[in-house]
């Protein structure tokens, strides 16, 4: 059975099962494996300065995560998981140690699934870190705001 034709609950249960084989696979630094969860022009975006910026392409991310299990010595865990199969899209808490940097990272991500195939079309990254002084909108880098309809202004002026 595709992904459009299954039952909110076997949606559901495909996209734990999906973010889950993700997180094991960035693990594993197995690229083929990290790449097969997206589509191939998948999104993952990042707060500022973080890692260069939004990754664009499946073989991109896979490579990247792969990267930093070999030079951060990186391992994460899923904490937390809510999925919505009515709108194609979940939500997580990870952690993300560095271990060999001795750094424990705590973020979420919002992941958005493709309707067709059910693999993960975008990945927005919100970190627990102190807000930067430095800039006025604290976003993630590279992602449309605007023509996502999201709001841009407050919505009461002061």
């Amino acid at each position: 059975m595709s992904y459009p034709d299954l039952t909110a609950d076997e949606k559901r249960a495909h996209m734990r099962d999906l973010i889950t084989r993700y997180f094991g696979a960035c693990n594993d630094a197995d690229v083929d494996t990290i790449a097969a969860c997206f589509i191939p022009d998948g999104t993952h975006y990042f707060p500022p300065g973080m890692y260069g910026g939004a990754w664009r392409g499946a073989r991109l991310i896979a490579q990247r995560w792969a990267d930093s299990v070999a030079a951060r010595g990186s391992a994460w865990t899923i904490d937390r998981m809510v999925c919505e199969p009515e709108t194609d899209q979940a939500v997580i808490e990870w952690t993300h140690y560095k271990t060999s940097e001795g750094t424990v990272l705590r973020g979420d991500e919002w992941y958005v699934f493709d309707p067709q195939t059910g693999l993960i079309a975008e990945i927005r990254a919100y970190y627990a870190a102190p807000q930067d002084r430095s800039l006025a909108r604290l976003e993630l880098d590279g992602f449309d705001y605007a023509g996502r309809g999201y709001h841009l202004e407050s919505p009461v002026p002061r």
